[in-house]
């Protein structure tokens, strides 16, 4: 313990450790620390890793914290909150297109200034997503105003 009455013991494991641990080869775990994927330390020959990096690294390689198809291509397309570019492949670009369409409210009619308005928030050829809109029968178009379709089914 230190002065102030933390529990400041660290706790360090080998890569035979570790490797037994994790059920794997231990060749598999220096290979892993040595390109830098699992975060360890060496000292002359041998690894050592902190357990609280051990189970960080399990955290963020977990099943659980696995993301969804719609989900990986919004963050691997999305830039500081905004889509540069539109994916070509049709399923990549209707999960950002519905994206977009989310942050319209169902049964509210907009004005074409105010659909450009949400859109451009997020991608800057408004146009182009608006015409996505009403084509995949997402939106409705009367007279210049719009309505998020309330039986429109996003895409799985």
């Amino acid at each position: 313990m230190d002065e102030t009455g933390k529990d400041t013991e660290l706790t360090f494991f080998t890569t035979n450790e570790v490797a037994e641990m994790l059920r794997m080869n231990v060749q598999v775990i220096a290979r892993k620390l040595q390109n830098g994927e699992l975060p360890g330390y060496k000292i002359g020959k041998d690894w050592r890793v902190k357990e609280a990096d051990l189970f960080a690294w399990l955290n963020r390689h977990s099943n659980q914290n696995q993301l969804s198809p719609r989900d990986q291509v919004i963050e691997r397309f999305m830039n500081r909150g905004r889509f540069d570019v539109l994916p070509a492949q049709q399923k990549r670009r209707r999960y950002i297109i519905e994206y977009m369409l989310q942050q319209f409210e169902l049964n509210r009619i907009y004005t074409e200034k105010e659909v450009n308005d949400i859109i451009t928030r997020y991608h800057d050829d408004y146009c182009r997503v608006r015409r996505e809109f009403i084509d995949s029968k997402m939106m409705n178009r009367k007279n210049g105003k719009y309505r998020r379709v309330v039986s429109y089914t996003m895409t799985k």
